[in-house]
């Protein structure tokens, strides 16, 4: 609106609509002071007492929470127990042998000598002997064990270097095997000829009798099952004379073992 001068001037000049004016703008000041101190008010308590707002509106998610309740939480991954698996047990070790053997714990003094023992490292010929003693009548496991022990006393005081009995297995009159210098250690039983080779003794002496027929049979079966498991074959079985000149095992003996190694033997059928 246009006011014309003179009331412009009107208005300056007059004492109470100066003092009205500041009146109704303190009044407006004010007025905006009350309610921002309502307002903030207000606020403050929202703040702090956000979690205690009417169930029948929301409270207030302030920017911390927010940060943490808009995120969608991850999915839980279901995760597998962890599979047990149960240690490998050791599992037996299926015998080749079936032939109780009477171990040399069982009749030997003492212990070989190990310093001067060399390693046999595997078996690819077997040599069959007697001892030269007369066994007609030796029965009972004392009488063998005294003989056994005689044996080895006469092999050990032939010199240092004799480890032990020369032979790895015995056959007694009575069908037994017995186990002499331990299969580990390289026998002595043919001179020069000892590397890898089997030593398998009957006591007798069989130039003067014959072994027993328990004798037969378990040389037959032991000397097979002797083969398999080292892998020899029939040509790699000997008699002492067929490696060296001398009369063992006996003429007896001897002869058996030409007949039982023939292609229809009692050894070559069962080997």
């Amino acid at each position: 609106m246009n006011v014309p001068v003179n009331q412009q001037a009107t208005l300056r000049d007059n004492p109470s609509d100066r003092t009205e004016t500041p009146k109704l703008l303190l009044d407006r000041r004010r007025l905006l002071q009350i309610s921002a101190a309502l307002g903030g008010a207000a606020f403050l308590t929202g703040c702090a007492g956000g979690r205690r707002a009417s169930a029948a509106l929301p409270g207030p998610v302030w920017p911390h929470e927010e940060a943490r309740t808009s995120l969608t939480p991850p999915p839980q991954i279901a995760v597998a127990p962890p599979v047990v698996v149960p240690e490998p047990q050791p599992q037996p070790v299926p015998s080749q042998a079936s032939i109780q053997i009477i171990p040399r714990t069982a009749w030997a003094k003492g212990q070989p000598r190990w310093q001067f023992s060399k390693p046999m490292r595997g078996v690819s010929r077997i040599t069959v002997h007697h001892d030269a003693n007369n066994a007609v009548g030796l029965t009972g496991t004392s009488a063998v064990v005294h003989r056994l022990n005689s044996i080895r006393d006469a092999h050990l005081r032939r010199g240092n270097t004799w480890v032990d009995i020369g032979y790895h297995y015995i056959i007694d009159p009575d069908g037994r095997v017995w186990e002499g210098r331990p299969i580990a250690v390289e026998g002595a039983h043919v001179a020069d000829t000892n590397d890898h080779n089997l030593g398998v003794m009957l006591l007798g002496n069989f130039e003067q009798h014959r072994p027993t027929q328990a004798q037969f049979d378990m040389l037959d079966r032991f000397l097979a099952e002797q083969m398999r498991v080292h892998s020899v074959g029939l040509g790699r079985v000997y008699t002492h004379q067929e490696l060296k000149p001398t009369e063992c095992p006996g003429r007896n003996l001897q002869g058996y073992m030409r007949q039982t190694r023939a292609s229809r033997g009692r050894l070559a059928m069962l080997a």
